[in-house]
């Protein structure tokens, strides 16, 4: 008996709970949201939100249609939705939502019209002053009985003595003031004294000689600046001849920085331009110099001009031979206008920017680009004052943006621009294939550059004033392609240029005899 109650009361509870289903079911749903009439309506309103606008021709964003199919050059129309109609600001403009321009930290900077700050950076090399460069060799043959000076670099003053020297053509030269002087001729004292003069004897010499009439074996020979020894390439007991290069001797009050800029830099370095040096061994300290002179040749192998810097050096810590990084502050009084040196998208073929238009709306177009200096590029085109670019996050708009960008600005003169434009141009094409039937033909055509076409292949209709018969299968000849107000393109004339070549005596006219063409030979 338990059992069967308990079979009877299971019956039970499954009829009652699909009667409460079948009652209340229409209120649950109401109440979620999930009746199958309002999903449908759901999903038929959203597929209507994604209805494309209109279809665009990939080539030609003029080219519009309500309904997808093929553009004049025969490819497949694109649709345009509303997300990406960009309003009036033209093909490739992306719309973003603000928290996902939060999000990926875009930042954007006005084009504006500044100094642009000429700066060449460059490195040197620090050398003698070559004004103050002085080289010492000897004036007759002798041998160096003394050398006062050890070793190059060392440091020396003006009348110091530097070398001794043994040479029987200064005894003779002694010799001969002696006989000049017991003689009491004043013409041979001179000359005598002119002699010894152009030998390079020291004053104080001749005038002991003159004085006590004694002869000397050695003559001391002294420095003739303050500097320090270059090239020291003696040792005593030497033999030298006039010609040897005993020694150098380099004054360090003043020093010369060979630098080399770019050629393309080359123009803007002038002579008294400030220049800022630094040291790696000395950080910190900066050394504030001028433009010396700038060489009239440029290096054909490097490709660079050489500058010729000068800087004081009275603490003596700039040695020669020393290494240097330069920066040339080079002038430019020209107002021009410059955006920030990040927002620039360099490519292969053109420079990018990506223009912030507003309510999230972007949009990439082409610049050109002149000079940079640290911060900023300068815009030659493409751009106007004011107008906002994106600094950062540009790459991820502008690979989104240049799908469909026609890469240009939109403004005012544009569509000026396209008014003055050809109707109807003149190309060589290769025909591919003849479609009688409909008065229509496939070809490959040549870049037409007053279009701005690449070379491409496509499909075009034959006006009824070209001659239809001379189109065939391989054949290449010369078309005009002229646009029409539908923004449809008809060949409306064709010409074989083969046909000139094959032309004989017969076929000529007056027209095409010219008296300038003959000649009498």
């Amino acid at each position: 008996m338990k059992k069967s109650g308990g079979i009877l009361g299971l019956v039970g509870g499954v009829i009652i709970g699909v009667v409460i289903t079948v009652v209340a079911f229409p209120t649950i749903s109401d109440i979620l949201n999930l009746s199958p009439a309002s999903k449908t309506e759901d999903e038929t309103q959203k597929s209507a939100e994604k209805e494309p606008l209109y279809w665009v021709a990939p080539m030609d964003a003029n080219y519009r249609r309500d309904k997808p199919g093929k553009s004049p050059m025969g490819m497949d129309l694109i649709p345009v939705y509303e997300e990406d109609a960009g309003g009036d600001a033209g093909p490739g403009t992306v719309k973003i939502n603000p928290d996902v321009v939060n999000n990926l930290g875009v930042r954007t900077a006005k084009a504006e019209i500044a100094h642009l700050e000429n700066i060449i950076q460059t490195v040197g090399y620090v050398q003698y002053d070559e004004d103050k460069l002085v080289h010492i060799h000897p004036r007759v043959n002798g041998w160096i009985e003394k050398l006062y000076v050890k070793a190059a670099g060392d440091p020396v003053k003006k009348g110091q003595p530097l070398y001794a020297i043994y040479s029987p053509e200064l005894v003779n030269a002694q010799e001969e003031l002696v006989l000049a002087l017991g003689r009491k001729s004043q013409s041979l004292i001179r000359a005598a004294e002119l002699r010894l003069d152009a030998l390079r004897v020291p004053d104080e010499v001749i005038a002991s000689l003159k004085k006590t009439g004694e002869v000397r074996q050695n003559i001391t020979f002294y420095s003739p600046q303050k500097g320090v020894v270059d090239n020291l390439d003696i040792r005593e007991g030497f033999y030298v001849q006039p010609g040897s290069t005993i020694m150098s001797i380099g004054a360090l009050d003043d020093v010369w920085v060979e630098a080399e800029v770019f050629e393309r830099q080359g123009f803007l370095v002038e002579r008294g331009q400030q220049v800022t040096m630094l040291l790696d061994y000395l950080p910190g300290r900066k050394w504030e110099g001028t433009v010396d002179y700038v060489y009239p040749t440029l290096d054909a192998k490097t490709r660079t001009l050489r500058v010729r810097l000068r800087f004081d050096n009275e603490d003596g810590l700039l040695k020669p031979d020393m290494f240097a990084q330069v920066i040339i502050h080079a002038d430019d009084s020209e107002r021009t206008l410059l955006v920030p040196k990040e927002s620039i998208i360099r490519t292969g073929l053109a420079n990018r920017l990506v223009l912030a238009l507003g309510d999230g709306r972007f949009k990439s177009v082409n610049v050109e680009v002149g000079r940079y200096d640290q911060d900023s590029a300068e815009i030659l085109s493409g751009l106007e004052e004011g107008e906002e670019v994106v600094t950062s996050a540009q790459f991820l708009i502008d690979s989104e943006s240049s799908k469909t960008s026609d890469f240009k600005r939109i403004h005012h003169g544009e569509q000026d621009q396209k008014q003055e434009q050809p109707t109807s141009v003149w190309t060589t094409a290769m025909i591919n294939e003849v479609m009688a039937d409909q008065r229509q033909i496939n070809a490959t055509h040549e870049e037409i550059a007053a279009w701005e076409w690449p070379e491409m292949t496509m499909d075009f209709a034959v006006a009824e004033e070209a001659d239809f018969s001379m189109l065939e299968k391989g054949r290449q000849l010369n078309v005009e392609i002229t646009k029409g107000e539908d923004d449809t393109y008809r060949v409306t004339a064709i010409h074989d240029p083969a046909a000139e070549d094959e032309r004989d005596l017969g076929d000529l006219s007056l027209d095409d005899m010219s008296l300038d063409d003959m000649s009498l030979d």
